[in-house]
Parts: structure tokens; C-alpha cells; sequence
């Protein structure tokens, strides 16, 4: 019966495909949760699954470049996993916005993103943090997803020190963008950021 769940399990998370993330307590329906946790555990013991944080695992894809044996998820990845496990919106905030959109090469060592959901923080095995905060679900109902992140991510430049190199990184991001949903989306950025939209649109 054990290795009957245990199998049962895996058969679901290879269906889910490499570099899924996913989480321990959308498995009790077929056990307990004690019986679950000891399936992960044994998953994992095999190598067939890691943890990234408590009740939280990944399927990983295969390292076929540089012989590492696993990939671990990003940290996006976990993070757009838990947001649809709440069925929250979410988008990153300060440094890692910009290193997102190409308007900083310094990588993040924070990651917070402004969230539809509750806030809370959930601590990584890697020893990382990510910080999820409240906001309005008003301030994230971009239908752009593109044009979401760049507006963070100017906001944290702010207006007065945005350069017309980034500028032009921009408009270049949103020139591929459904005109419609820029147009939409104007209402929910400053003034100042319009602007340069709109010169897209």
C-alpha cells in the first residue's frame, strides 16, 4: 500500500513535467498527510524530486550542459508557483524588477515582489527569502505582463533618474506588445511613465 503511494505520486509529478514546482499537501488526497510527507521524504531520498521549502518540491530538469546532475527552479519559478497556489497575482519589486527587465546586470539578493495575496515570507533550503507584499489587486491587473514589470521596475529608478538609454530599452521591450492592452494598462502607471508608453502605442 506504502510503494502503491509512493508510485501514485511520482506517476503525478512526472506528468507535470520537468521544472515544475509543487507542493507536498496537493497529494492528500491519496493518504495522510503523515504518509504523504514520508512519500516526499523517500522521493527525495531518491533523487528524484528536491525540496525547495518546507512542503514545497520540484521535479527538476536535467543538467545537459555543464554535468551537475539537476537544475534547481528560480526563485520566479517558486514564487509564481505559490501566487497560483493562492490564486494571487505577483511582481518583483526593486533590484531583481530591474535585473528582470534588463535595466540593471546586478543580480538581486532580495526578492520581494508586491503580491494580490496575504504577506508573508517563505524561507528557502538554500538559506534565500522571498517576500511577498500586499498591495491592492487594482495594482497589479496589467493585462501586459511586460508592461507590469517595467513600470516597477522604473518606479524603482524613479523619474528623475531615469536615463534616455533606459528609455529607449523600454519602448523596445513593449514595441512587440498588443497596443490595446498598453492602452488598458496606461490607467494604473504615473504620469510620467505614460509618457513613455504612450510614445509606443
Amino acid at each position: 500500500m506504502a510503494e502503491s503511494i509512493d508510485k501514485e505520486i511520482l506517476m503525478n509529478v512526472r506528468k507535470r513535467g520537468r521544472g515544475s514546482v509543487f507542493f507536498a499537501r496537493e497529494y492528500l488526497r491519496f493518504s495522510n498527510p503523515k504518509r504523504v510527507q514520508k512519500a516526499m521524504e523517500q522521493l527525495e531520498a531518491q533523487g528524484l524530486i528536491v525540496r525547495v521549502a518546507r512542503g514545497i518540491y520540484c521535479y527538476p530538469k536535467k543538467d545537459k550542459v555543464w554535468g551537475t546532475g539537476y537544475l534547481p527552479p528560480s526563485y520566479d519559478d517558486i514564487a509564481n508557483a505559490i501566487a497560483k497556489k493562492e490564486q494571487a497575482k505577483i511582481v518583483p519589486t526593486g533590484v531583481h524588477a530591474l535585473n528582470r527587465v534588463g535595466l540593471s546586470e546586478q543580480m538581486p539578493t532580495r526578492f520581494v515582489y508586491l503580491t494580490s495575496g496575504r504577506s508573508k515570507t517563505v524561507k528557502l533550503v538554500d538559506g534565500q527569502e522571498l517576500h511577498f507584499v500586499h498591495t491592492a489587486l487594482k495594482n497589479l491587473q496589467f493585462y501586459s505582463r511586460t508592461a507590469m514589470l517595467v513600470t516597477f521596475a522604473l518606479k524603482e529608478i524613479g523619474k528623475n533618474n531615469v536615463t534616455q538609454e533606459q528609455v529607449q530599452h523600454v519602448q523596445q521591450l513593449l514595441a512587440n506588445e498588443n497596443k490595446s492592452h498598453l492602452r488598458h494598462d496606461l490607467a494604473m502607471t504615473p504620469e510620467w511613465i505614460q509618457a513613455i508608453v504612450k510614445q509606443v502605442i
